[in-house]
Parts: structure tokens; sequence; C-alpha cells
């Protein structure tokens, strides 16, 4: 890195202490940078980089709320809107306990150079709150949600910034999300997505980030003369990204052997059985590890990074972040992995990075391979605005379209400044130029 670079870095990890997840998107972004700023001194001289890692706006609210019982609750709300230099914010919204301000700021920050790769005219943003929604009637959803959005909403809007799901925030608590907001505000706009399809929500929401992950892949196996049928498959997770993932696999002919949750993993030497999966995560909301009573064949190991040490051709982290470190990187590899699509937010460490890179393994990092769910969301917001509906198979085309398209804009851009292999640079190029060349544009804003 450039000292001046190193210096910028220095100041924002002083500032910003403890927000580890926000420290290293950053560091990923400044170290793929470096090229792009010897060639753009107009970059450097108007404080692009300082301007980008500061979000413009950044909320946080108390969150009271009724159980059950009658006893007063109050959860911690968070929206961050990052950079709207291309469009209004666009990001989810995540309900988990170990929400905090670093980890909205971590995914806000990739959210910026994800969007601006699907080329719709969207901002980043992220927002959420430390409620857990499991283990909750719908009663206390509904309730949680309501007094959530009763805050949140004189902050959103169809050209201002719209949220969407990520973890623990699904049909079910958008829903709720988008009534309130029609009730507080009298209006019936697209100011939230991923609604259901009666509340004007887009075909092919639930299994985007699924779909779009395997059609990356697809793709960049493609580009090498090589293709995902026949192929042995690992997937981390349980949840859509997981299971839709899963599906378009088993769809395009590779065969899936190993899914997990926060308790374990099963291995299905024959193949997981995603009928079951689904049986039992989407309508039972069971642990992945009832799976074995009814496939015998199969196993459930307890230790759930334990997938990772499994022989395969392709693995999809879908889980959560920082689940490859440098360790399992290098069992991967040892046991025969050709190709990494990351379907999670920053699923895999710095280390792990390198050492995909170093042994040649087709790396598909997220902000690209998993862009299928905002490019859904994206058109889900054109739907609404033109009062329009497509059908499965129109978005579906779209999605596949548009993800082939990402993957070209970030190989050339790997070409260009990086190398063509490093799409972890080419990913961050291709989104940093799209929404630094629009700062420039507008001015000191």
């Amino acid at each position: 890195m450039s000292p001046s670079t190193v210096a910028l870095k220095e100041r924002l990890f002083k500032k910003d202490l403890e927000q580890t997840e926000f420290h290293q998107a950053v560091q990923e972004v400044l170290t793929s940078l470096e090229p792009v700023l010897e060639r753009h001194p107009e970059f450097v001289s108007a404080k692009i980089l300082e301007r980008i890692i500061e979000p413009e706006r950044q909320l946080i609210f108390r969150v009271p709320w009724l159980d059950d019982n009658g006893e007063i609750h109050v959860n911690r709300g968070f929206r961050v809107e990052f950079n709207s230099a291309i469009g209004p914010y666009k990001g989810g919204l995540r309900f988990h306990p170990s929400v905090n301000l670093g980890i909205i700021k971590f995914l806000g920050f990739e959210q910026i150079f994800k969007n601006a790769l699907t080329g719709f005219p969207i901002g980043g943003g992220k927002g959420g709150a430390d409620f857990n929604p499991k283990g909750k009637s719908d009663a206390e959803v509904m309730r949680f949600c309501q007094s959530y959005m009763t805050e949140l909403y004189r902050h959103i809007g169809p050209d201002t910034d719209i949220p969407a799901g990520d973890i623990g925030v699904g049909g079910r608590e958008i829903g709720y999300l988008f009534g309130q907001y029609k009730r507080l505000t009298n209006r019936y706009e697209g100011a939230l997505t991923g609604k259901s399809i009666d509340c004007g929500g887009s075909q092919v929401q639930t299994e985007a980030t699924g779909y779009g992950l395997i059609y990356f892949v697809e793709e960049m196996l493609r580009q090498q003369g090589k293709s995902i049928k026949g192929m042995r498959v690992i997937i981390s997770g349980s949840g859509n990204v997981a299971i839709y993932a899963v599906q378009k696999a088993q769809q395009l002919g590779a065969k899936v052997i190993a899914m997990s949750d926060s308790n374990g993993y099963i291995y299905d030497p024959e193949g997981i059985k995603l009928d079951t999966v689904k049986r039992l995560k989407e309508i039972e909301r069971k642990r992945i590890a009832e799976y074995v009573n009814t496939h015998p064949a199969a196993e459930h190991h307890a230790n759930w990074r334990n997938i990772w040490t499994l022989k395969a051709d392709i693995a999809l982290p879908c889980a959560t972040e920082n689940e490859i470190d440098g360790e399992s990187a290098q069992k991967m590899v040892d046991n025969g992995i050709i190709a990494v699509g990351e379907g999670a937010n920053m699923p895999t460490t710095p280390e792990g990075i390198e050492v995909f890179l170093k042994n040649k393994i087709a790396f598909g990092p997220a902000k690209a391979a998993n862009a299928g769910g905002v490019t859904i969301s994206s058109l889900e917001m054109s739907q609404n605005s033109q009062r329009i509906y497509w059908t499965f198979d129109e978005v579906d085309v779209m999605l596949k379209k548009i993800m082939i398209h990402i993957y070209n804009q970030v190989v050339v851009a790997a070409k260009i400044y990086s190398s063509p292999e490093n799409l972890v640079d080419g990913a961050n190029i291709a989104g940093f130029l799209k929404v630094a060349r629009a700062m420039l544009a507008q001015g000191l804003v």
C-alpha cells in the first residue's frame, strides 16, 4: 500500500475501534485499489477513498416491544445509509443477536460495490437490529417489526432508501414491516423489497441469491472449458441461499453432497435430498441433524466448520462471514477443490483468499457472486414503479443474464488493473470505478 493509503487505514482503525469486520472489508478494497489510484490521481486529490469509507448517514435507535406475556423488551436498531452516488440506498435488514454497528457498516460497505456491479442505479446501505426472531411467536415478531418501522419509516422511501431482507428477515418480517410503513405513510409504494407476490413482490426473490451464485460459478467454469455438470459440491448453510444454490446446482447436473447449520453438517454420499432439507428448515424449523433419520446412508457431524474437510470439486460458503480461514482453504485445495463461489457476505478470510489465489483456484468473491439477491430486488423496484408484473421464467432469464454480465465486468477490470484470475480485485475495482466517477461528477457532497 502507498503511504497515504496506509495512513488512511490507520486513521480509520483508530476512529472505529472494535469494528473488525468493517476493517477487514475496507482493507480488502484498499489493497485492490492501489493500481487504480496510480492511474487516476484525480480520485486521490478529490479524497474519494476518504469519502467512500465514511457513511453518509448512520442511524441508531431503540426498539421497544411487548412479548406475549406483556413484558417490555428494548432492542437496538440500525440503518447505515452508506453511499448514494449512483442511486438511492439499497440493502437488507438483518435481525440477529450478533448485530452491531460494525457488522452493519461492513455489510453496507460491501453493498456499495455489489450494487454498482448489477448495473442498476442503486447505492449502498444496510440495517438491522440485535433482535432474535427465533423462538418468537408471529405476534411477537409482528410487534417488533412494527416498532422498528415506526422509527425507520421517516428515513426510507422508493427514491431515498429501499431496505430488503437478510438473515432473520424473510417474507414474514418484510410483510409486517411493509404493513406498518403503509399505515404510517398512507402510501402503497415500493419502499421495501422482498415482499410477497400478493403485496407487489417479484418472482424468484426467494431463490435469487442461490440461483445467482450458481449462474456466476457456472460462467466462471465455462470460461475455463469446464461444466458444473457431474461436479461434487459442498455448500455450507441451510437457509435460502444454500437451499436454492442446491436446487439450481442439481438442476444443472451437479451432485451436492453436504450442507450445514450452526449445530453441524450432514454428508450424503448419494447426494442431498433437497425435499427433506426444505421440510426440515422451511416448514418444521428443525436442525439439519434430523436429515439422517430418514436417510440412513447420510452422516451428521457436530462441528459444522469441518464441512470443508470433505473431498469435493466445488465449495460454496453460504453461511456467515469468515467461515473459511487459511487452514481450511489449504485443506480444500489438498482435497481437490477447483472452484469456490461465495454465497455469504465475506465468508473467506484474507488468508483463505490468498491460499485459493496462490493455488489457481477459480474464486468468485461475494461482491459479485452473491449479487443475485439485490439484482432481483432491483427488478422488484422496477415492477413496483411501473405497476407491471413479470413471470418466474422472465425474471430468471434476466437474473442469469445479469450474473453473466457481472462476471464479465469483473474479468475486464481484473485484466486491466490486476491479473485475469484475480476476481477479488476485479470486483472491487469495477464497483469502485463506477461509484468513484459518479462521486467525482457530483462535486463535494
